[in-house]
């Protein structure tokens, strides 16, 4: 699996982002958790081998049935945020309002 990983000082959440490295959404997505110093992980769709690409599907479409982009997972499935949601995401992850 292609995961990686972006430090940051918030590290009170296990994030995860299924993304696609062309999306814009999901670029916004990654810069909004880089200003709030939020630590994450993220694996690019698009980027995977095929041989992976199927198993990682299956584990998105079990959040996100429609395996839509951004899908962010947070502490291991007990929030799931599809798509770029600012305020949702500033709010779940200690940011606060826009």
């Amino acid at each position: 699996m292609r995961m990686q990983t972006v430090p940051g000082k918030n590290k009170v959440h296990d994030v995860l982002i299924y993304t696609v490295s062309t999306c814009g959404w999901c670029k916004k997505t990654k810069r909004l958790l880089e200003s709030l110093g939020v630590e994450y992980s993220y694996i690019d769709l698009d980027l995977v081998p095929a041989d992976q690409k199927e198993n990682l599907t299956g584990e998105m479409r079990r959040h996100n049935p429609r395996c839509s982009t951004p899908t962010m997972v947070i502490d291991k499935g007990k929030e799931v945020i599809v798509g770029y949601q600012e305020e949702r995401i500033r709010n779940s992850l200690g940011g606060g309002a826009a």
